[in-house]
């Protein structure tokens, strides 16, 4: 069995996963980068969440621990660019979003990611 990622580990992949999707986008590849973005949302919130004892195992527990972080920050704007992040999600499995939602929401993501990075205390 594969040893479970540090927290340094998740947040490295979260950035290499905003990295991968920015390349996809520009391949033409919206599905594949859509999921690349959920994946560099999961990595960020999985490493604060691991990083404070916090289960991140399931889609409910990173809605969860986002809902937390945004309450604990005071910042309502982590939970619904988290939502927009969830559309990505959703995207990779129904390719629903049209090119203006893609074009604004990727820097959004984008903004998510980091955000929740900058959450970190051991980086």
């Amino acid at each position: 069995m594969k040893a479970p990622m540090t927290i340094q580990q998740r947040s490295h992949s979260a950035l290499d996963f905003l990295d991968e999707a920015d390349r996809e986008f520009a391949a033409g590849d919206i599905r594949q980068a859509s999921e690349k973005l959920w994946g560099a949302a999961t990595d960020a919130v999985t490493a604060v969440a691991l990083e404070r004892g916090w289960s991140h195992r399931s889609h409910r527990d990173i809605k969860n621990a986002v809902f937390r972080l945004a309450a604990d920050q005071d910042d309502r704007l982590m939970r619904s660019d988290f939502t927009i992040v969830e559309k990505f999600h959703v995207n990779f499995y129904h390719d629903l979003m049209e090119d203006h939602e893609l074009d604004h929401d990727r820097p959004i993501a984008h903004r998510f990611v980091h955000r929740a990075l900058s959450l970190l205390q051991t980086a």
